[in-house]
């Protein structure tokens, strides 16, 4: 859903894969994770190197910070490397996307042609994620309230026009619509294939634009195109005169933030309970607002959620 980077030959020297000293069960025990959860005091976050990424691994720190633990932040900004260097315990925290993630440690452990099993229900995708981390030596987190997923947004003026607040007010109006995203769009299940058959709209165009980029949301500002694809927390949509439609016949899949730990070294109550606190404030709004300061208003991460956090009373003031 979101774009990568190769990382660069240091980082990658740094998380090179480790023998001796891999934390994660050992393949033949895969399966049968039986020693204790760990509670190191000393633990390595791990940022995707996009703005919302680092902005709740800059939260963890802090929250961590406050329950008595040392942190340090390293940004990794491919799955690939991350997710490994998180089993081995070269990484000890990461935020994750529920289905997302379960779908791709799915595709890792039984092919990329593997039926998936994220869906838009939560407890089942948490329920199938926990089932794939565990024999990893990887602990889920419970989810949170925010939730990053694939979304749609129109023009204010054009929602005003046609009385659309939801995907299912699009598909009755009987409105073609041609739509900004990504190539894959063409075939994806939740892009055009799923608005035509969950909701019945009529998409007579896909513009290969990209997912939420400045072109596309452009090309609906301007009236070329009726829709763009873009995500929930997208923090520009004011910026363009744009106003998402609602999900709601639940299209996309569960992609609410979870924290992902390794259990060896993480898996402890105090890290829960830590990360946690955060489940019961930060929500998908929120994390928008956030998103926007560093994306638009060009503050830095870490004031951002240090203001937060303060602002939810997760932190003391200074």
């Amino acid at each position: 859903m979101r774009a990568r980077h190769a990382v660069t030959a240091a980082l990658l020297a740094l998380l090179a894969p480790v023998s001796a000293c891999t934390t994660g069960p050992a393949l033949e025990n895969q399966g049968e994770v039986t020693a204790p959860p760990g509670d190191s005091k000393h633990l390595t976050i791990g940022s995707a190197g996009f703005t919302e990424s680092d902005l709740l691994a800059q939260m963890y720190a802090l929250l961590l910070g406050r329950a008595g633990y040392s942190t340090k932040i390293i940004s990794v900004t491919n799955r690939e490397i991350y997710e490994p260097a998180l089993e081995s315990g070269q990484i000890d925290v990461v935020p994750e996307y529920a289905a997302t993630f379960a779908d791709w440690l799915n595709a890792k452990e039984n092919g990329a042609d593997a039926t998936p099993v994220g869906s838009p229900d939560l407890a089942s995708t948490m329920k199938a994620l926990r089932t794939l981390a565990a024999p990893r030596g990887l602990t889920v987190l419970d989810a949170g309230r925010a939730v990053d997923q694939n979304a749609f947004a129109v023009g204010s003026a054009y929602a005003t026009e046609h009385r659309l607040k939801s995907l299912s007010d699009l598909g009755r109006s009987g409105l073609p619509v041609r739509l900004a995203a990504g190539d894959e769009c063409v075939q994806r299940p939740y892009c055009a294939p799923g608005l035509k058959k969950t909701y019945g709209i009529d998409i007579t165009a896909v513009d290969p634009k990209g997912v939420g980029t400045t072109q596309a949301k452009q090309a609906v500002q301007s009236g070329r195109d009726q829709m763009v694809l873009t995500t929930t927390t997208d923090a520009t949509l004011d910026d363009f005169g744009l106003v998402l439609l609602a999900d709601d016949k639940h299209l996309q899949n569960a992609d609410y933030l979870v924290p992902v730990a390794n259990r060896s070294r993480a898996g402890s109550e105090g890290v829960r309970k830590a990360l946690g606190k955060l489940n019961t404030v930060l929500t998908t709004k929120d994390l928008a607002r956030l998103n926007e300061q560093v994306d638009s208003w060009r503050r830095l991460p870490a004031d951002v959620a240090r203001t937060y956090l303060r602002s939810r009373g997760l932190l003391p003031d200074d």
